[in-house]
Parts: structure tokens; sequence; C-alpha cells
């Protein structure tokens, strides 16, 4: 199944020109994007069925997990990942034309994750000029430029500058230059997008609450599962319950499709244990 269709509506983190909105024309190039301010709006647009796909940041490779699309997933949604995308990210030090011989700032604006990002730069650059989280990169490079009477500077990528007309001041400066974004893309029904730029690889992410018994040895017991039946985990990360002080589940990344015969065996094992699965489904990854 393909996502190409031109009537096929997508919420993304907006606004245009944002990391999510990047990510989500390369699986849907035809299709009507449709801008939200915050993740959890996104998925609900998906779940409520005002759009047919939802694409959201999951991980970034220097900052780690997104906890909003993490928790939300496991605590709020029964949607599946049909897809995802891994996007190269390069940061920017976005100013207005009228602003662009200015030696300091009255404030620096991005996404809480770009901030860090580029936290060795900030910190040498600018230490003593304010930093401010915004909704998304793209948002804090359209508000600059709709500013341009406030000495303010906007962190986001080279299409935010072209899209609002922003001057790029510095080019790079996030701290490590291997910079990547691991997006899903969200349905409410389990299936695969194929196209000729997938990877061949097939990933299937499960989020795993142990028993609730606390007996020992029981995270060996999980990786066990897997290990036995040679099946690869690419990541296996832990995540509050909100239940109570050290109750947390997994969520899992399995190199193999989750109707594989030792995929199910698998599943049947970890019931067995006690274990509660929840799959995201299985899917294929857009580079």
């Amino acid at each position: 199944m393909t996502g190409q269709a031109v009537d096929t509506r997508i919420s993304y983190l907006g606004p245009e020109a944002s990391f999510t909105h990047l990510a989500a024309t390369k699986v849907f190039p035809e299709g009507t994007l449709v801008p939200f301010t915050t993740i959890p709006e996104c998925i609900e647009a998906v779940a409520e069925g005002s759009v047919d796909y939802a694409v959201v940041p999951l991980e970034n490779a220097l900052e780690g997990s997104v906890p909003l699309t993490v928790d939300y997933l496991f605590h709020e949604a029964q949607l599946y990942v049909t897809a995802e995308v891994l996007s190269s990210i390069q940061q920017h030090l976005l100013v207005h034309p009228d602003n662009r011989n200015a030696e300091s700032f009255e404030a620096i604006y991005s996404h809480p994750h770009a901030l860090a990002q580029c936290h060795k730069f900030l910190f040498y650059t600018y230490k003593n000029t304010p930093l401010e989280q915004y909704s998304s990169t793209a948002a804090a490079a359209k508000m600059v430029a709709e500013l341009p009477e406030r000495n303010i500077a906007a962190i986001a990528n080279e299409f935010s500058a072209h899209k609002y007309g922003l001057d790029i001041l510095q080019r790079d400066i996030h701290d490590f230059h291997f910079n990547h974004t691991r997006f899903f893309v969200l349905s409410k029904s389990d299936h695969k997008l194929t196209d000729p730029t997938h990877d061949d690889q097939i990933k299937t992410t499960l989020m795993i609450t142990p028993p609730d018994d606390d007996r020992s040895g029981v995270l060996h017991q999980i990786l066990s599962v897997f290990a036995w039946r040679r099946l690869n985990l690419s990541k296996i990360e832990s995540r509050p319950l909100k239940t109570g002080l050290g109750d947390y589940f997994f969520i899992a990344d399995v190199l193999a499709d989750e109707k594989d015969a030792m995929m199910r065996g698998a599943f049947e094992e970890l019931a067995a244990l006690g274990c509660t699965v929840k799959t995201l489904g299985s899917y294929y990854t857009y580079k």
C-alpha cells in the first residue's frame, strides 16, 4: 500500500517548513498536509479520523526519544506505525534581514530539542542571551519573520529561511555532525506504507509492560525471549508507567515482521511470563 493518493490528508507538527513537514513530504509528496501546533493535536487528528495519517517526531540522535510521542502512544491512543522516516537535521541561526548586522540578540527562539542540540554553540557564542522555547523550529522562524522590529533570532532549517524570508547568520550550529531525527507515520489501521524509496528492512515496535509481581531478573527474561530466537533488537528503552516510582514499561524495536513465526512465538512467551504487549505494528523505513 502506498500513501501517494492526492486526497490523502496528513497531520504534522507545523507550521510549514518544520522538520516534520519535510519528513511528511518525503512520504506523501502529493497528499494534503495539515499543520498542527502540538504533537497530541497531530495524533488526535488521526485518532478522531479527521486525517488519514499523522507524522510526528519520535527520536533524535543527539537528544534521544521525544517522551510526549512515546507516552501518548502508550497511554492515550490506539494507533499503528505504518512507516518511519529518517531525516538528516541541520540547524542554522536565522535572523530577519533588518537585523543581520546585530552583534547580540534579546532572545533566541526554537524548539527545546533544537536548543539542546546547539548547546555548545549557544553557550560559547551567545552565553548571556536568553533562550526561549517554541512549539517548533519553523514556528520560531515564522515569528522572527513577523517581528522585524524585535532584535531576535531563531534556530531552524534552511527551508524555513527560504519560506519566511530570513537570513542564515550562521550555518550548522548543532554540536555534533551526525544529527538525525526519526519520525513515525501513524494510522488507525495496521498496514505498511511502501514506496520505491523505502528501506527493505522491516521493523516492529513493541511496548512491553512487565508483570506487577516485581520479581528479580524480569528484564533478563524479556530479553531472553528475543535472544534465543535470534530476533535482533535495534532499540530498547524504559519509560515511567506513571503509576508509581520504579514502575516502567519498555519500548523495543525488533528487526522482524510481527507476523513471522518467531515473533508469534515471542508474543506467546511474553504472555506466559505475565507481560502485557502493545504492538504498534510492522513498517518500513524511508530515508
